[in-house]
């Protein structure tokens, strides 16, 4: 079975993040995607993040009628600091092909990750590249680390040592955050149309970021 990981805060999940997710998986024939939300972010340690299970909970209602959006709760039923290490190695004993959905952002700095070398033995990847991406290119998107073991097939397309692809893919740029949804929210602004309108209401009753 082909599919993605999809994983992040989700704090709260938004249009943005469902819109990439259903390019992703037509431009790849992915047939599931999961959405994975962390239990406590590595890199995000020093801010308060929601409870996990509001966000999985909130993850939930945004996919619910796309038969190829799936959530997984492996990472709030470990509990502790999340490593998406742990988790591929965990779903790649499931799946015959594994895809490591990511942004050009989050991948340009995933040499801090956590063993983050072992990565590229265990999933493809598939980097998010905005249309407007001012950032580096091509190899250079690389960390030192890893860019001796890859090679380029294709536009876009560079293959490590292990036989594992990494995939740049533009996908459509909608200028929505987390960060300003969660301000509008506590300014007691609308935040109607840049969440699902199921997510909208679970936060209005959980009065979540007030």
């Amino acid at each position: 079975m082909k599919v993605g990981i999809f994983g992040g805060t989700f704090d709260p999940i938004h249009n943005g993040h469902l819109r990439v997710a259903e390019e992703i998986g037509e431009s790849f024939s992915l047939e599931k995607i999961y959405f994975v939300p962390v239990s406590i972010p590595p890199h995000k340690s020093n801010r308060k993040i929601s409870d996990v299970e509001d966000r999985l909970a909130m993850v939930r209602l945004a996919i619910k009628g796309n038969s190829r959006f799936t959530s997984s709760d492996i990472e709030a039923r470990r509990g502790g600091v999340s490593y998406s290490l742990d988790t591929i190695q965990v779903m790649e004993k499931k799946f015959k092909e594994l895809y490591y959905l990511i942004g050009v952002d989050a991948f340009s700095e995933i040499d801090t990750w956590h063993r983050y070398k072992d990565l590229f033995y265990h999933t493809n990847f598939i980097v998010m590249v905005r249309p407007n991406h001012k950032g580096r290119s091509g190899l250079m998107m690389f960390p030192t680390g890893v860019r001796k073991y890859m090679k380029r097939l294709d536009d876009g397309i560079y293959e490590h040592g292990s036989g594992r692809k990494v995939c740049l893919q533009f996908v459509t740029q909608l200028d929505i955050s987390a960060t300003r949804i969660r301000a509008s929210v506590n300014g007691g602004k609308s935040i109607r149309y840049l969440v699902p309108s199921t997510v909208e209401k679970y936060i209005k009753e959980r009065k979540l970021y007030q």
